[in-house]
């Protein structure tokens, strides 16, 4: 099992822009999320500690910490803290999955195509961040009795 925090506010996969020049078009990722990628890939390579890339089908566990707005009353930074204030405002939760799974991309495991199985949170907290795990799926027969 692999785990480590992805530090900061989470951002999400933004757009792509285009770019013509003459008569060819150029998509560019916007800067912002090359940085969260960037800054994904660092703390993945850290945790690897030199391993080697995880092959086959992974699970990943993801909990997206989100800051509480300073704005917000005492009462409800409270319930926030204490998870009955839940975050449904932007960044989206699988636009921060796609950055961080293609930040991860070559450095925890070859692509984020090996994701089999997922589960994401997106919580308020006082320190923001994503924690992450990651394990490699083992088959077991009882996985055919699930799918029927």
């Amino acid at each position: 099992m692999l785990e480590f925090v992805i530090p900061g506010v989470p951002a999400g996969k933004g757009r792509p822009r285009t770019l013509r020049r003459g008569n060819h078009i150029k998509l560019v990722t916007p800067d912002e999320t090359a940085a969260y990628e960037s800054k994904v890939a660092l703390a993945g390579h850290q945790a690897m500690a030199g391993r080697a890339l995880l092959s086959g089908p992974v699970r990943a566990v993801l909990t997206i910490k989100l800051p509480i707005p300073a704005s917000w009353s005492k009462r409800k930074q409270a319930a926030a803290l204490a998870g009955t204030e839940l975050p449904t405002k932007k960044p989206d939760a699988d636009n921060v999955v796609k950055a961080i799974f293609d930040g991860l991309n070559g450095v925890v495991w070859n692509d984020d195509t090996q994701v089999v199985d997922m589960v994401v949170r997106k919580r308020y907290a006082a320190v923001p961040g994503v924690a992450v795990r990651i394990a490699i799926v083992e088959f077991q027969p009882e996985d055919l009795l699930e799918a029927l």
